[in-house]
């Protein structure tokens, strides 16, 4: 297999500010799932198994109708934006 980290696209934000963004890690996260490190990818951004199950149900819903999708749909990315706002904290405070 190749590696995927040749491949990956830069943060701009660390770039020109120095400070990671609230998305960095998740290429890596993506990398590290693809490659049956669930866990890893899980430490390394929080949000990826929300993150995809928002994908999905938003995908499904898109295609068949079901009951509640709408609710499931802003729980989901409630739960989303507090994992990947949290972790971007933690972050801040620990890597400066």
């Amino acid at each position: 297999m190749k590696d995927l980290n040749n491949y990956m696209l830069p943060c701009m934000n660390k770039q020109v500010l120095g400070f990671e963004c609230p998305g960095c890690g998740i290429q890596r996260s993506v990398t590290l799932v693809s490659q049956g490190k669930l866990v890893d990818g899980f430490l390394m951004y929080p949000a990826i198994y929300t993150l995809s199950l928002l994908g999905i149900v938003i995908l499904v819903s898109v295609f068949y109708k079901f009951k509640y999708s709408t609710k499931i749909i802003s729980i989901l990315a409630i739960i989303s934006i507090v994992l990947i706002l949290t972790n971007f904290i933690y972050n801040l405070i620990n890597h400066t």
